[in-house]
């Protein structure tokens, strides 16, 4: 198991789906599914996630923790 992540509580209240989101970042929606399981990804994906959900790079640890 990988460091814990907001992704769905963030994505969910900001009422996105997985595809919204997905589309939005660059990535597929399983890519999307994963993370929120709790799976590792790239730096690079977490990059493109950050930002789609209009967060600057210095916010990160609001997604995902260090």
């Amino acid at each position: 198991m990988s460091s814990p992540n907001k992704l769905k509580s963030i994505r969910e209240a900001r009422l996105m789906s997985k595809s919204e989101l997905a589309r939005k970042a660059g990535v597929s929606p399983l890519t999307i599914d994963r993370i929120e399981r709790g799976e590792n990804c790239r730096l690079e994906t977490k990059r493109k996630i950050i930002l789609a959900l209009g967060y600057s790079l210095e916010e990160k640890d609001k997604v995902f923790q260090a």
